[in-house]
């Protein structure tokens, strides 16, 4: 009995058996045209799929965004947008070619067994166009970004000086390989990409900076003009020159030249006739005055002479670019150069249109400023190409004479008013400036400045003038960042005029009320060179 129940059992599992086996072989032959199992394609496991399934399931892993990480910030970035695209048709190809002809119950017995005895695996076949990941990550970093800061010295009124921040930037040239791997990493996981970043110090205050923000200043209001900067700080010896090598009109800046002349050729202190003369060339401007000058320095009444042995000394000094051809609102005359060759005016394109008798740089002023600062101090070139000619007496006795220059209000109106500024102006039609020495807290340094109107018939003062002392502010606070100057210079141009217009208005009414006649008001505005003298004809 136990044994024909036992044969009963085991003829009900054999039937059971192929039952099971009939139902698999009939699932297996309705998947018999798909892919074999243990087919992957581009890592992606497509055994048991249709083709139509598989191309669905590598377009879903492949076209799936990539993650960028960029510090805490995350970004998706589209493979389409990069240019990713797959041969998806030939992929497929690749895999039903490698299957071949299977027999059925070879092919029966992988599919029960749910592997394969020869697994196949298809590599990807797929492109991208770098220029445009590149972009794109360029584009990401342009939003998320946050580069160092320069610092900022700050214009008008709350002026003041900004530190540098810190910041951050993309790496992105380190970035794109990541980038390019996780575009072919089918897994999710695998397509996240931490963007190179680099972390960036903040930038001290250098001359770049105040460069750059001179040119700003250009930017914003001086549109149509071109500016002649040289900056020297007097402790270091750093500069910072804009176009200053360029020739410019030497105007009456150039009468600094005649200052230290005029003291190199005297015997000794000047007599009151000579610091007559000095006073009304460095405060009036006078070009009249300025003209005899010439004389003390040629040794006789001959202004020509004079203009050339300045000539030959500021040469001698090294500054090539510098003469003095002929004397202030003098005519040429044949037995005299009317103008000189150096360097700067040998260039083919001239930038600031140069006045032919009268020429300098603003590095050559810069320069020449520089040494008679030095020669003050005891040192430098003046003295050591003229020993014994002029002492640092001498120099400090210039510098104070043209600290007196209250006229030509543009590095002056710069500055606090309580600050020492050793200076001389100058202007023509067309090119406005000034030159001097400021003796400010925090370092005592040289500014020239030149505005020109390049083509022009006529350059407004209105229109000079504030941009000039921009300029000069913005190198005041540049020396001066912890506690910078912060009057708007333009309120201070019309507080100082209005102080003027009131104190001679006082005056003449004074003179007035002594003599008894009536007080008649005129334009008290000074002008550029507004007397002259004849120059004695050239021997």
């Amino acid at each position: 009995m136990l044994k024909a129940i036992q044969r009963i059992l085991m003829l009900l599992l054999v039937v059971l058996g192929l039952l099971f086996l009939g139902y698999q072989a009939f699932l297996y032959s309705l998947v018999r045209e798909k892919l074999p199992t243990g087919t992957t394609i581009a890592q992606v496991d497509v055994g048991g799929m249709s083709r139509e399934q598989a191309g669905a399931a590598l377009t879903e892993h492949y076209l799936a965004p990539v993650t960028l990480h960029h510090l805490e910030e995350q970004v998706e970035l589209n493979p389409q947008d990069v240019g990713f695209n797959m041969d998806v048709e030939a992929m497929l190809d690749q895999a039903e070619a490698a299957r071949g002809d299977v027999p059925f119950w070879e092919g029966f017995v992988e599919y029960l067994l749910k592997r394969s005895f020869d697994s196949t695996s298809i590599q990807l076949m797929a492109g991208y166009d770098q220029n445009a990941l590149r972009a794109q990550l360029e584009n990401v970093a342009s939003f998320l970004d946050k580069p160092a800061t320069a610092p900022q010295l700050r214009l008008g009124a709350g002026a003041s000086y900004e530190p540098g921040q810190t910041g951050y930037v993309t790496d992105v040239e380190a970035s794109l390989p990541a980038a390019e791997m996780a575009l072919y990493q089918p897994e999710l996981a695998d397509r996240q990409v931490d963007l190179v970043i680099q972390m960036q110090e903040a930038a001290e205050l250098n001359m770049d900076v105040l460069e750059t923000q001179i040119a700003q200043v250009m930017a914003n209001d001086g549109q149509g003009l071109l500016d002649s900067v040289f900056v020297m700080d007097l402790q270091t010896g750093e500069e910072l020159g804009i176009n200053s090598t360029d020739a410019i009109s030497g105007l009456s800046i150039l009468k600094i030249a005649i200052f230290i002349e005029t003291y190199r050729v005297l015997d000794g202190k000047p007599n009151e006739y000579v610091q007559g003369l000095l006073y009304d060339t460095a405060v009036k401007s006078s070009n009249f005055a300025a003209n005899l000058l010439l004389h003390e320095i040629a040794g006789e009444a001959n202004t020509y002479l004079g203009a050339q042995l300045l000539t030959e000394s500021m040469h001698r000094l090294g500054l090539v670019n510098t003469f003095l051809a002929i004397p202030y609102d003098a005519n040429a005359v044949a037995t005299r150069p009317s103008t000189y060759t150096t360097p700067a005016n040998s260039v083919v394109d001239l930038i600031f249109e140069p006045d032919t008798a009268r020429q300098t740089t603003a590095e050559d002023i810069g320069t020449l400023l520089s040494m008679l600062y030095y020669c003050s101090k005891g040192g430098g070139a003046l003295l050591a190409v003229y020993p014994g000619e002029i002492t640092p007496q001498d120099c400090q006795d210039i510098i104070d004479l043209m600290v007196l220059n209250d006229e030509g209000n543009l590095i002056r109106f710069g500055v606090p008013e309580s600050v020492r500024v050793s200076h001389k102006h100058g202007w023509d039609e067309v090119t406005h400036g000034d030159a001097g020495i400021v003796f400010s807290p925090g370092a005592d340094f040289v500014m020239v400045e030149y505005l020109h109107y390049p083509g022009g018939d006529f350059l407004l003062h209105d229109y000079s003038f504030p941009i000039l002392r921009q300029f000069a502010q913005l190198t005041y606070n540049y020396f001066n960042f912890e506690d910078p100057y912060t009057e708007n210079v333009d309120d201070r141009a019309v507080r100082e005029a209005a102080a003027r217009e009131a104190e001679a208005a006082a005056a003449a009414e004074e003179a007035a009320s002594e003599d008894g006649t009536d007080v008649v008001g005129e334009d008290g505005a000074a002008t550029e060179g507004e007397t002259a003298v004849t120059p004695t004809p050239a021997p």
